[in-house]
């Protein structure tokens, strides 16, 4: 699938896949993005001792990095996950700019980091900060009890229905802490249904720029 990258409306930039007329991140803005669906409506209801984050759709690294940098000013541990059946490549990688957008060129090795260590076991990418990378696909989730918070960003369900299913969901459910938070930029009606099927409690939250509404869902 021909992938280029493109810039988005705060300048920071995303992953354009053409045939699908799909974005990693909202064309409105990939860094506001991810800090008002992320960090803001998640990242920010978690205790700061000890945290474990799981994210659906790892990508170009740019919500890791960023609970990287919220995390790192809070103290204590953060374990983060990043689930990716297709990792993006060197070249791409290159050619994306959080770094600089992030005003974070003194945390330029941490980013590369991320995306150098082995896929598999939990590597210290900085202290207090662990990260693990899977490469597999969303439908082999099969964790249980284990996180604190889910940064559910995969594909849209326009282009991709199979990952917003209950099915899934229901991994997802299984895969969280009781009292755990799964956040998605995504409100559609289906995508709500699906997650209270399998037992969440979903509340609408108002969106980030470009985005009416977008998900919360808690398990009880």
């Amino acid at each position: 699938m021909k992938r280029k990258i493109v810039k988005t409306a705060d300048g920071s930039t995303t992953i354009h896949l053409e045939e699908w007329d799909e974005h990693y991140h909202s064309v409105h803005g990939a860094i506001q993005e991810a800090y008002h669906v992320f960090i803001k409506n998640g990242l920010d209801l978690v205790g700061e001792d000890r945290a474990s984050v799981l994210e659906i759709g790892f990508g170009t690294g740019l919500n890791a990095f960023i609970t990287y940098i919220e995390a790192s000013g809070r103290g204590g541990k953060l374990e983060y996950t990043g689930v990716e059946a297709y990792p993006v490549s060197a070249e791409e990688l290159e050619q994306l700019n959080y770094v600089r957008e992030l005003g974070a060129e003194t945390q330029t090795a941490v980013f590369e980091k991320m995306h150098r260590v082995p896929w598999g076991g939990f590597h210290e990418i900085a202290e207090g900060f662990s990260l693990r990378k899977r490469q597999q696909s969303f439908a082999e989730i099969d964790d249980q009890n284990d996180f604190d918070l889910i940064y559910f960003d995969a594909f849209g369900p326009r282009v991709q229905p199979e990952l917003w299913t209950e099915e899934i969901f229901a991994k997802m459910y299984d895969a969280l802490k009781q009292g755990g938070v799964l956040v998605t930029y995504s409100a559609k009606g289906s995508v709500r249904r699906a997650m209270q099927a399998v037992g969440f409690e979903v509340e609408r939250l108002p969106g980030p720029p470009g985005k009416r509404e977008m998900l919360r869902a808690r398990k009880l």
